[in-house]
């Protein structure tokens, strides 16, 4: 357990460091803003192309795999969807709380993260946990919410909807990466030493852009926001563990990543879509600095949990 967590701590400490920087209003808030457009469409893209592209299809797609991970995302969504209901909440606050409560920061935390801790063999379960939280996930609360305010989901939506998808930079990157791998698993020298290159600064920027957001942040109604951490890094990988490990055939290594991934802290992606409409910003932004801050222990108890360290 010790050397998991002396392993993960120089990666929260990067965080801390890009938080320490935008509190003391050395790194401002336009800064972080450019250094997340740089990873995301940069240097995060570059490392989920050649992740994809130098691993087999079958090392990303596994039936088994996709439907365990839905079956305990969806059980925690509904919970949470359930209990934000009891509270009296409108539905499309009701959506928002239940995406805080399975969408984890897999893209600039997990896939780093995870693939340093457990080895190159972990990108391809760590992308598909990514796949499904960017399609299934983020299409779903689109037309909650939409569907809550207009009372219905037209043609519009939809083609606004699959163009919002085909202009993300991490699903074509991890689309393209996927194509070239079905004609050759290899990528050229030159090709490869660039992207190389280029994706390896995505660990430092995308960590420091975490912490670096996470400094404007303030724990507004932290009941709330304690109920919904709470759901994402317990909740959240006890289900998908019990569907990985008891419901399907999912092969044991691929089982652990994926219960690892789904203890990440809340994604700051789902802050973005609180703010774009309007709903609890700073519920969801809470929670995000909540559950951040605790995953410096809980992340490492899991992981040590599935590698039983």
């Amino acid at each position: 357990m010790l050397e998991i967590f002396l392993r993960t701590l120089p990666f929260f400490a990067l965080i801390g460091l890009g938080w320490g920087a935008g509190r003391t209003g050395f790194f401002p808030a336009v800064a972080t803003e450019w250094l997340t457009r740089f990873v995301f469409y940069f240097a995060l893209s570059a490392m989920l192309f050649r992740f994809a592209a130098t691993l087999p299809i079958t090392g990303i797609f596994d039936l088994p795999f996709v439907l365990a991970y839905l079956t305990g995302c969806f059980a925690i969504y509904g919970l949470a969807f359930a209990v934000a209901l009891a509270r009296r909440l409108k539905i499309e606050e009701a959506a928002m709380e239940a995406q805080c409560a399975i969408i984890g920061n897999t893209g600039f935390l997990g896939v780093p993260l995870l693939v340093a801790l457990l080895g190159p063999q972990a990108a391809g379960p760590v992308l598909m946990c990514l796949v499904v939280d960017l399609i299934v996930f983020s299409s779903l609360i689109t037309l909650i919410v939409t569907a809550s305010r207009e009372r219905q989901v037209g043609a519009a939506i939809i083609r606004s909807l699959l163009g919002g998808l085909a202009k993300n930079p991490m699903i074509v990157s991890m689309l393209a990466g996927m194509i070239w791998s079905l004609f050759t698993p290899t990528l050229p020298r030159p090709v490869d030493d660039f992207l190389t290159i280029l994706g390896a600064a995505a660990t430092p920027g995308a960590l420091f852009a975490i912490g670096a957001s996470l400094s404007g942040r303030s724990a507004d109604r932290p009941a709330a926001a304690l109920w919904l951490s709470l759901c994402k890094l317990v909740l959240h990988p006890a289900a998908v563990a019990f569907a990985a490990l008891r419901l399907y055939p999912v092969e044991p290594f691929a089982a652990g990543v994926m219960i690892a991934a789904a203890a990440l802290p809340v994604a700051g992606n789902v802050y973005i879509l609180a703010s774009h409409y309007g709903i609890a910003p700073r519920r969801v932004s809470a929670s995000i600095l909540i559950s951040t801050a605790a995953s410096i222990l809980t992340v490492p108890l899991v992981v040590a949990w599935i590698t039983n360290a």
